[in-house]
Order: C-alpha cells, then structure tokens, then sequence
C-alpha cells in the first residue's frame, strides 16, 4: 500500500510541473506583447515626430 500513494504524489508533481511551464511561458509571452506594445507606441511617436519636422520645416521654408 505504500506504492501506491508515492505513484499518486508523482503524479501530482508532474502535474504542477506541467502547470509550472505553462505560467511560465504565459510571463514569456506577455513579455513580448508588452515589448511589441512599447515598440509600436515608440514607432509611432518617432513616425509623428518626424512628420511634425517635416511641417515645421515646410513652414518656415515660405
């Protein structure tokens, strides 16, 4: 009878290690989308900066 409670503890564990690698690959994937997000919010503004140079410049080339 002793056995059987160590298979059934064996069991529990390969399941939370299972559970353990999916949260972290979960954080690994939040990780990229919070990389992509400030990438494209960085992209953006820099793309926005320019075009304000751009109209600035056209301005003052009157």
């Amino acid at each position: 009878m002793s056995e059987r409670p160590a298979k059934d503890d064996e069991v529990a564990k390969a399941g939370r290690a299972g559970e353990g690698g999916e949260t972290d690959r979960e954080a690994w994937l939040e990780k990229g989308v919070a990389l992509r997000v400030f990438f494209y919010i960085f992209g953006t503004h820099l793309f926005a900066g320019f075009i304000w140079i751009l109209f600035y410049v056209g301005e003052r080339a009157k």
